[in-house]
């Protein structure tokens, strides 16, 4: 077990159900509730994989997981997956809402399509899965706990995100609103809101300095190579604690190189945000509804669009850098790469 401020049974006898908890980010929750006691339900469309993470995490924890085969999309299939979960435990006191679809798309070359998928599993796949719950279970118990998976993008207009940003921000908004009409019934609404996690995928996938993750699809290419010519031959370690040399790094990977971005200096891991999750679900944490906690190193504060702006576009930043650097003014790593080594 690992050493925490956490009570080792802080969530003993309560039961969660966690969609998309058989991967990623939601696994990693999974698994820190059941650390704490807790036994769990995962759901998701793939029940192979759902089965394979589930005794993964029971022989790890020594706790229960209950594969809830279903498609967030599917009001009729999430309730049938809802009942299996009252059947087997009885009871049902935390929902978490992880089930996700991401890609780097240009917005002109987004489809309907590809918007539409990301919207329904993010943004329906949320409303559909907790007004379940709500009249199934938190409505008639009189209290419940709801977490709502989010992300950043949409705080500064990520570039490649629309409607990922889009579906979040529909998220984040049902958050709110969850929490204000559903706080009488004694239900805490709250999200999370990750930034760039170390140990997974999506890190890879979504870091739009891998170009890898920019070949497809079709488009996003001429945005890449923006960013490649911005940043990759004019990246620098900037003097800090962590990269004391200063010296020009052209051969930064697309993992250092979003590290560097970050004011903490490191990639979040998932025991950061599930960590996170696990106090949003404690009686120390009562109080808090309608709140998303951001969990990303400060990230999203400082990385912004710069990298595919042209440099006569921020004639102000870069004079601004010039005079701290002529005064004697340490570079921050939040100064976009363009800027350093002027």
């Amino acid at each position: 077990m690992e050493t925490t401020s956490f009570r080792t049974s802080c969530l003993a006898s309560k039961v969660a159900l966690i969609t998309g908890g058989g991967s990623g980010i939601c696994k990693a929750i999974t698994r820190k509730f059941m650390q704490y006691g807790c036994d769990t339900a995962i759901l998701s469309r793939d029940e192979q994989k759902l089965q394979s993470a589930a005794n993964e995490l029971q022989h790890e924890t020594g706790r229960r997981c209950l594969v809830a085969a279903a498609d967030v999309r599917d009001y009729d299939a999430v309730s049938r997956a809802v009942d299996k979960v009252l059947t087997e435990y009885g009871q049902l006191d935390i929902l978490v809402n992880g089930a996700a679809g991401n890609f780097l798309c240009p917005l002109e070359k987004l489809t309907y399509k590809g918007f539409k998928a990301v919207m329904e599993i993010d943004a329906h796949g949320t409303f559909i899965v907790s007004h379940i719950v709500f009249k199934k279970v938190f409505k008639y118990r009189g209290n419940g706990i709801i977490l709502n998976i989010s992300m950043t993008p949409h705080y500064t207009g990520a570039l490649l995100q629309t409607h990922a940003g889009a579906a979040k921000a529909a998220v984040d908004a049902m958050t709110k609103h969850m929490a204000v009409e559903w706080g009488p019934y004694g239900v805490r609404v709250n999200g999370i809101a990750p930034g760039p996690i170390g140990d997974t995928v999506g890190l890879d996938r979504l870091n739009p300095f891998q170009s890898n993750t920019m070949k497809k699809p079709t488009g996003a290419l001429e945005v890449q190579n923006k960013v490649n010519n911005l940043t990759t031959t004019k990246f620098t370690t900037h003097t800090t604690n962590h990269n004391p040399t200063n010296e020009t790094d052209n051969s930064a990977s697309p993992a250092e190189m979003m590290r560097m971005l970050i004011p903490l200096q490191r990639l979040g891991r998932t025991d950061d945000v599930a960590h996170s999750a696990l106090f949003l679900c404690l009686p120390e944490a009562s109080f808090i509804t309608g709140a998303t906690l951001v969990v990303d190193g400060g990230q999203w504060l400082t990385c912004c669009n710069f990298t595919v702006l042209e440099p006569r576009s921020m004639s102000k930043w870069i004079n601004s850098a010039k005079e701290a650097q002529k005064s004697g003014v340490k570079m921050l790593s939040s100064v976009p790469p363009t800027l350093s080594k002027l």
